[in-house]
């Protein structure tokens, strides 16, 4: 990955870093935590793909070609012993005496689709997950953009439930069961995790950052290490930060800063703002991931409130003028609207040259204003 060092104040910032901001951040708050990157990206995980059916079931290949035979339903109103006709995708060759297939189908779809499979022992687990999205409570709003948000959201509850649910699989001998558990810790919000304290054990956490086999899980690894971790995992988590901060190293680099803000709460706010906002040398993905950090935190409103995290926009707004834009969508999302004057002037000033950054401002500006009328 090639290193892009800031330009000048001078010089525009590229529409595509801020939009890429706004998909990444805003958009999938309400049902993932986007300090996973890969999760964000590749949001049609094997959960959301369970939450999406309206029928799912695990079927093992029948006596006719292309036919299987349901062994459980997970569900739907099918009956064990039926014959799925239709046709299933994702399947190669179907292989008898083997586990059986987690097959699942969606509304209108003329097909099933195969997620893999699974042993049947696995039926409670899998119908337990999936119980988990009636759960009332209060579910999260869709953040701008509203075109975005995946469908459907779980409650708060029906997370937490869901949770703790998938952590002892999270290294299952089954690679579907361990696929789900990794997908759902990944696509979670991010308060959800905090379920995690007491029911992980750290050492078990800071093995699997280690462990190269499972690169592609770490973001999801630190994040869970924030809320279960030791002093000597802090310790080990701000000297990986200081490597990558040297290097202008992105691997990961926003779940690591959130991970580090949950074992050292609000006080370590200050070190992200000088060594990221007032840092003249930091790359855009850096700033990125630190704003990606603080978001979610101030999202969570919990270990790091979410006051100091608007402290923090404030100094990025006054360290960062020309990007002054990133942080207005958030702080609109959270009724803040004494940034008016500092943004107001950076319009006048002509400071906000780029064209995504400068709707964004005066979208809070105008928002900002009719909420000021509101009151009166």
């Amino acid at each position: 990955m090639s290193i892009r060092i800031l330009p000048p104040p001078s010089q525009r910032w590229p529409t595509h870093w801020l939009i890429g901001l706004f998909l990444v951040t805003p958009a999938a708050t309400a049902v993932a935590c986007q300090l996973c990157y890969e999760a964000a990206r590749q949001m049609l995980t094997d959960g959301l793909q369970l939450d999406m059916a309206d029928r799912a079931v695990l079927a093992v290949p029948g006596t006719l070609s292309d036919q299987y035979r349901i062994v459980a339903v997970v569900k739907g109103n099918d009956v064990i012993g039926d014959i799925v006709a239709d046709s299933v995708t994702g399947i190669d060759v179907p292989e008898e005496g083997g586990d059986p297939h987690l097959i699942v189908r969606a509304g209108g779809a003329q097909q099933w689709t195969s997620l893999g499979t699974i042993p049947v022992e696995y039926a409670d687990w899998l119908r337990a997950l999936a119980a988990t999205y009636v759960i009332d409570g209060e579910r999260r709003r869709a953040a701008w953009p509203r075109s975005m948000q995946p469908s459907p959201v779980l409650s708060d509850a029906g997370w937490r439930r869901r949770i703790v649910l998938v952590l002892p699989h999270l290294e299952d001998p089954t690679p579907l069961a361990a696929r789900i558990a990794w997908g759902e810790v990944s696509r979670a919000p991010y308060e959800a995790l905090d379920v995690a304290r007491s029911r992980i054990d750290p050492a078990t956490v800071a093995g699997w950052l280690e462990d190269p086999t499972l690169a592609a899980r770490r973001a999801s690894c630190t994040l869970l290490l924030g809320f279960v971790g030791r002093p000597e995992d802090a310790d080990r988590l701000e000297q990986r930060l200081e490597a990558a901060w040297t290097t202008h190293d992105v691997t990961d680099l926003a779940a690591m800063i959130g991970a580090d803000l949950e074992l050292h709460g609000p006080t370590r706010v200050d070190w992200v703002e000088s060594k990221y906002f007032a840092d003249r040398q930091r790359t855009m993905p850096e700033i990125e991931a630190a704003l990606l950090a603080l978001h979610v935190h101030g999202e969570a409103n919990r270990t790091v409130p979410r006051a100091r995290v608007i402290q923090a926009y404030r100094v990025f707004i006054k360290e960062r003028p020309p990007m002054a834009g990133f942080v207005a969508q958030q702080l609109a999302d959270w009724d803040y609207w004494d940034a008016a004057t500092e943004y107001a002037a950076l319009l006048a000033s002509d400071a906000v040259k780029d064209p995504a950054s400068h709707f964004a401002v005066v979208n809070y500006l105008q928002h900002a204003a009719a909420a000021k009328a509101a009151l009166r």
